[in-house]
């Protein structure tokens, strides 16, 4: 059963004598209903559940228009969020979560990316939307203020001549299924570390072994005959 959030950052605050670590705000974007679950605009929201879930945090609360839960990564309190307005609106969610909790700097927004291979992810510190409206959306929601993280999850191109919109609400088939569950497992492990590393030393490492991993795996595969 969804409950609305009564507590905010002061719980938190209680649980240390002085000087609490700041908290950090994980946001997947994606559409709400179960016609969209498993396709590949929804991979954002298949990354919070699974980060949810490797550190025992239930999505079970309502807050400011996103499923949202609470809990620590090591000793650095978290707050994860899933926007319910669909991806399109998804900056009404984000501003009022980051203003409510006074983030200006630890937001990361996970959402899927086009421009990258299927199953590659890639950590930014910063930058445009890249034509991606929820990310438009969530730039709007922060009155245009780019200055946030993002964990870019790829999904690949549309092949051929198909409509990107198509693409996008398509559910991944076999090959990418297993691509994107790979991905999912290293992504909540650098969400996990991010908060006590740090982004731009998690950014260094993470992105380097992301380069080439396909090209990689794909060399390994047995070829048929």
């Amino acid at each position: 059963m969804l409950r609305r959030l009564s507590t905010g950052y002061s719980g938190f605050r209680r649980s240390f004598s002085s000087n609490p670590p700041l908290p950090w705000l994980f946001v997947g974007l994606g559409n709400p209903g179960d016609k969209f679950k498993g396709t590949r605009h929804n991979v954002g929201f298949e990354m919070i559940d699974a980060f949810a879930d490797s550190l025992g945090i239930s999505l079970s609360n309502v807050h400011c228009k996103a499923l949202f839960g609470q809990g620590f990564a090591g000793n650095v309190p978290v707050f994860l969020a899933k926007p319910q307005t669909y991806m399109n609106l998804s900056g009404e969610s984000t501003g009022p979560l980051a203003a409510y909790y006074k983030l200006p700097l630890n937001r990361v927004m996970i959402h899927d990316d086009m421009e990258l291979p299927c199953g590659v992810l890639r950590l930014q510190l910063k930058g445009g939307h890249g034509s991606h409206n929820g990310l438009k959306s969530v730039i709007d929601g922060f009155r245009g203020n780019r200055e946030f993280a993002r964990l870019r999850i790829g999904i690949g191109r549309p092949p051929g001549q198909m409509d990107p919109k198509a693409f996008l609400l398509q559910k991944l088939n076999t090959l990418a299924r297993e691509r994107m569950d790979a991905a999912l497992k290293e992504g909540v492990y650098v969400l996990k570390v991010m908060p006590s590393e740090g982004l731009e030393e998690c950014g260094r490492w993470f992105n380097r072994e992301q380069k080439y991993k396909h090209i990689r795996s794909d060399a390994d595969r047995p070829r048929l005959s």
